[in-house]
């Protein structure tokens, strides 16, 4: 079989394995995220009022983030409905990269409401006011229950999707920072040392900041079509070798398609004497060994061992 003919026949059985890792139920997620912004929703305008009422720093800044959440929730809800629509001829691929910018856009909004809080706390460290620390630490009460129930909500699926974790980080962080504010609430009510407010307002930037840097730096890899920190692409590759048939493997690229979903392409060299029958087989194999690694929609291109890869060279 020539080279032109060899490969004729292979492109017809090019692999484009299309089931998904579909561990999340989307209709119960949505569920959770409506009820989790609604509540959130209730919950930021209640801190903002007492924060305003009581000239607390720590209840604004707190209830700053708590809007963040909210639009994190929001936009991680539309990315998913998003992902969900029927690809185009211009958008082959659906919208399902939305779910990585929107994590990105997340992460970046989070890295504002960082420096907005340690700017306000720095200032009011130099002008500090009395504030109802009891008031506080009711409010921040609510806060532990509302965000604590948001993150039960998302525990099941954090695991599974990029958005789903930020947002669950988010709220576990949440829980801590109203853990604080409710303890400085206690602190300055009976001890009067109201320096404790916007000390508390800078620890919640800490806390925010080192929640958002790992969801900042995987959005940046993902959205630069990098491969997915839970994939090792030199396990991949080892593990592509062991399949019976395969000679060899180069112009290997892994990268991720949505937040849930991984794609990868790769020329595997097989040897000369090699039939549809036994590529068939090879594709077979590959293609269960990687939805083991959760890549989900892998493309080979079959090659002879004494072909030249011409047009591949710089990748």
């Amino acid at each position: 079989m020539n080279t032109y003919k060899y490969k004729h026949s292979i492109q017809k059985i090019m692999s484009h394995s299309h089931s998904h890792n579909h561990t999340i139920n989307l209709k119960a997620l949505h569920r959770s995220f409506i009820l989790g912004i609604s509540i959130n929703l209730i919950f930021v305008a209640v801190e903002f009022g007492a924060g305003f009422w009581y000239d607390s720093l720590a209840l604004i800044s707190d209830a700053g983030h708590n809007l963040s959440d909210v639009v994190s929730l929001v936009l991680a809800l539309i990315a998913f409905k998003l992902a969900q629509m029927s690809a185009t001829k211009r958008f082959t691929y659906s919208y399902k990269k939305s779910t990585i910018l929107v994590s990105l856009l997340n992460a970046l909004i989070l890295l504002g409401v960082v420096f907005l809080l340690i700017y306000k706390s720095i200032h009011k460290l130099t002008t500090t006011t009395e504030v109802q620390g009891l008031a506080i630490a009711w409010v921040a009460g609510v806060g532990i229950l509302v965000n604590g129930f948001t993150a039960f909500l998302l525990l099941k699926d954090k695991d599974h999707d990029l958005n789903v974790k930020g947002a669950y980080l988010h709220m576990i962080a949440d829980t801590l920072v109203s853990v604080g504010v409710f303890v400085s609430g206690i602190v300055i009510h009976y001890t009067g040392w109201f320096i404790i407010d916007p000390i508390i307002g800078i620890l919640v930037a800490v806390i925010i900041l080192f929640s958002t840097w790992g969801l900042l730096s995987e959005s940046i890899r993902l959205a630069l079509d990098g491969v997915p920190q839970s994939i090792n692409p030199e396990e991949i590759e080892q593990e592509i070798l062991k399949i019976n048939g395969v000679l060899e493997i180069h112009h290997l690229h892994i990268w991720a398609m949505s937040t849930t979903e991984n794609a990868l392409t790769a020329h595997i060299v097989v040897s000369s004497d090699s039939n549809l029958q036994t590529i068939e087989h090879i594709k077979q194999d590959l293609r269960q060994m990687l939805m083991q690694h959760h890549i989900n929609h892998p493309t080979f291109e079959f090659e002879h061992p004494q072909e030249d890869c011409m047009g591949y060279h710089n990748d």
